[in-house]
């Protein structure tokens, strides 16, 4: 059985993951709007990505006898500039989630938790990439700078993206 304090704390996780899928799904609908489908449809399948996440969590809170507890999902923002600013909070938002997940495994290595710190450590590990993928797009964009063709190319670029849920052998193929 995992403590409360945990079980708490991977709830409360997995109302982050709900925000973040809730987040990327604004800002796909946002460069939608604005004609970038290739940016949509990368955002999207981030959105997918994140709930596959709460999910997973979700489950393992069940599965170490614990009920998870849910608070509600705060509004995302709405009001962005274009495109970089979108993925400037991309980044930003993925370095949020990285301080999250560290105090998790935080708290599990304190608690002595070894099946939830080797658990959550697919998501330290996962942050490393998540981090690094959303400050080369960062990146990108600065180079960019407003040319239009550059843009669209990083447009086509990022419509090539492929969802693979990061959990194939769960029991419960949710998503």
């Amino acid at each position: 059985m995992i403590s409360e304090t945990l079980a708490k704390a991977l709830s409360d996780q997995v109302n982050t993951e709900m925000y973040s899928a809730y987040l990327y799904l604004n800002m796909s609908a946002c460069v939608e709007a604005e004609g970038l489908k290739g940016c949509a449809h990368w955002l999207f399948i981030q959105a997918k990505e994140e709930m596959a996440h709460a999910m997973h969590i979700y489950q393992y809170v069940l599965d170490r006898g614990a009920v998870p507890a849910f608070s509600a999902i705060e509004q995302p923002p709405s009001d962005f500039a274009g495109v970089k600013e979108i993925f400037d909070r991309v980044y930003a938002h993925e370095r949020v989630i990285t301080k999250c997940i560290n105090n998790i495994a935080t708290l599990a290595m304190k608690e002595s938790d070894h099946a939830c710190y080797q658990f959550i450590m697919w998501y330290v590990n996962e942050q490393v990439d998540e981090e690094s993928t959303a400050s080369d797009m960062v990146t990108k964009l600065k180079f960019i700078d407003g040319n239009t063709g550059l843009l669209l190319n990083f447009d086509a670029d990022l419509g090539a993206r492929v969802y693979v849920n990061p959990f194939p052998t769960d029991v419960k193929q949710i998503l």
